[in-house]
């Protein structure tokens, strides 16, 4: 059964103009990457090293990362957030390493648009999915397979119950998050600030469908969270006026 997915109130009061986009897939085949998407990932390299030149720090939407990343206490040189941790790996002139299918279509649309981009396969735990901030008696396991770690106190985080899915926002995730080739049901996190179009937002969110049918087969749903619809489940019709979208 897909949990309850929520973003507290506390994080649209402080960072006002927030929104997940959201999409569940199920009944997918996580194969190795096909050669079309492999080479879609080099064609956004490629764009990605014209669009940025100079210092990513400087480009506006990873700028506006970094300050956020201030605003709860993370350094942004220390902590990147997973695009400008993505970007400066391109950049740098890396080609990115297919890992399988889901994971290249994270990274692809990531480069696309620009924002933050994560996948977690279906947790097994008990209770709703919650972007929060960090609380007493919340643990991290990293995955390096180092000791728990404890997310300090006003951290944005990513959790179920007690345990942190993603530390620091879209910082790094969780060892029990990996998505692996045997993977058949997961979840895409979009993250957008203020300074991405909601119709940039929507368009990412459909292109993580369009890529995960393409390329994995099963089943998707869709939705954007943000303070006027900042919970959804899954499993429960769409309402009129949800941001849910059936695919």
């Amino acid at each position: 059964m897909l949990p309850e997915y929520q973003i507290d109130a506390e994080i649209f009061r402080l960072y006002p103009g927030y929104r997940r986009g959201l999409v569940f897939a199920e009944g997918l085949r996580n194969a190795p990457a096909q050669a079309s998407l492999s080479g879609a990932l080099r064609t956004e390299e490629s764009a990605l090293r014209t669009r940025i030149q100079g210092n990513p720090a400087e480009y506006p939407s990873i700028a506006a990362w970094r300050e956020a990343y201030r605003r709860f206490g993370a350094r942004p040189s220390d902590f990147r957030s997973s695009v400008e941790a993505l970007a400066r790996r391109v950049l740098r002139g890396d080609a990115l390493p297919s890992i399988n299918a889901l994971v290249d279509i994270g990274n692809l649309v990531s480069m696309r648009y620009l924002t933050p981009v994560g996948v977690h396969p279906i947790p097994g735990g008990e209770g709703a999915l919650r972007v929060r901030l960090a609380a007493p008696g919340d643990s991290f396991l990293p995955p390096d397979g180092g000791p728990a770690e404890v997310p300090e106190a006003g951290e944005v985080v990513f959790a179920q119950g007690s345990m942190v899915l993603t530390r620091r926002w879209t910082w790094r995730q969780a060892a029990l998050t990996l998505t692996l080739p045997e993977t058949t049901a997961v979840f895409f996190n979009v993250d957008a600030l203020p300074g991405m179009a909601d119709a940039a937002l929507a368009a990412a969110v459909a292109d993580i469908v369009h890529l995960v049918r393409t390329h994995c087969g099963g089943r998707t749903r869709s939705a954007v969270l943000d303070a006027a619809h900042p919970s959804w489940s899954p499993t429960s019709p769409t309402s009129p006026t949800s941001p849910t979208s059936p695919t």
